[in-house]
């Protein structure tokens, strides 16, 4: 169905309908909630072999239908169940089909360092839109080039500023009291938006990674000592990497350390390494659901659910998304 307006037409986007998969109902939920409406049904099952078997227990016939589904571990069954989710809803002829990945998972894989390796942030990209995908809605992807890999809309929003309002009160303009230090020389621009928001200096760590999940700090190039100092990362995955930087940071003379990220991953003994070192806290995101044996008094975390509500609500009502984005545009 079209509607005319002055300006040409659109198709009208319909009535707003949320599903959510297995990966993250909690932040469904507060969405739907933040929107007003009911989660709608849906039968999540798996066959004794393994495969997933998804019903929709309700008409989505021309709905504009948002499916949460962050793709975290187990990371192959997650982006299996959205595939799955999705090509459910392209052929029981929803109007739009909308994924909502708050982590993307095998973003890591962005790009060829090595000979014979693949692409999986680019294959992801194509199995979305192959199983009929018709946006992609996430949030601080590891690599901000991913959303090239796309040939339908993606809206790629950042959690700086709500993990900063964190440190509103204590560390706000005080330039010799607190530092944003990057991990890496990668993760600059992140740093540098999140010490924007608090009007403070940034350090930057420099490292080499010898391989997957290991890294040694060089140097740190930045003020830092005697200062309370906030690293900033996309992601906590392992956390070695990320808690050993600031035990050297300590070790060198910080005052103490405050680890900040959108995605707490926390694989493998990630919670025990958190408890065993001299971060004074680690504030994330519920883009991935902690559960809880990982809900240590060291973490602090805060919601996504308002941002992706209101940016669901206005795409619904085809209103700008531009002042959702870190910097506006």
């Amino acid at each position: 169905m079209t509607s005319k307006c002055n300006q040409g037409s659109y198709i009208q986007r319909g009535e707003l309908k949320l599903l959510s998969g297995n990966s993250n109902v909690a932040l469904a939920k507060s969405v739907a909630e933040y929107l007003g409406i009911e989660l709608t049904k849906a039968d999540i099952e798996k066959f004794k072999d393994g495969e997933i078997s998804i019903k929709l227990n309700e008409s989505i016939r021309g709905k504009d239908v948002y499916i949460m589904q962050p793709t975290s571990n187990p990371t192959n069954d997650n982006l299996m169940e959205l595939l799955i989710m999705i090509d459910a809803c392209r052929r029981a002829s929803a109007g739009y089909v909308n994924a909502i990945v708050p982590y993307y998972g095998y973003a890591r894989q962005d790009r060829k360092t090595r000979g014979r390796e693949p692409i999986t942030a680019k294959l992801v990209a194509n199995l979305l839109t192959v199983a009929g995908a018709d946006r992609v809605i996430t949030m601080d992807l590891h690599a901000g080039q991913i959303q090239g890999y796309f040939d339908i809309p993606v809206d790629h929003f950042s959690a700086i500023r709500l993990l900063s309002t964190h440190f509103k009160d204590i560390a706000y303009d005080k330039p010799d009291e607190f530092v944003v230090v990057s991990p890496d020389l990668g993760g600059v621009r992140r740093a540098r938006e999140f010490a924007d928001y608090l009007k403070l200096p940034i350090a930057i760590i420099e490292k080499r990674r010898p391989k997957p999940n290991v890294s040694e700090v060089m140097s740190v190039i930045g003020d830092f000592k005697g200062k309370h100092a906030i690293i900033v990362d996309d992601m906590i995955d392992t956390a070695g990497t990320i808690t050993n930087a600031g035990d050297f940071l300590i070790n060198s003379g910080a005052k103490d350390v405050y680890l900040v990220a959108t995605h707490g991953v926390f694989s493998g003994d990630a919670i025990q390494k958190i408890n065993k070192s001299n971060v004074k806290e680690v504030i994330i995101t519920d883009t991935i659901a902690l559960s809880e044996e990982k809900r240590i008094p060291k973490i602090t975390q805060m919601s996504i659910a308002p941002l992706l509500s209101e940016a669901i609500h206005r795409i619904n009502t085809y209103e700008s998304i531009s002042g959702l984005f870190v910097d506006g545009r």
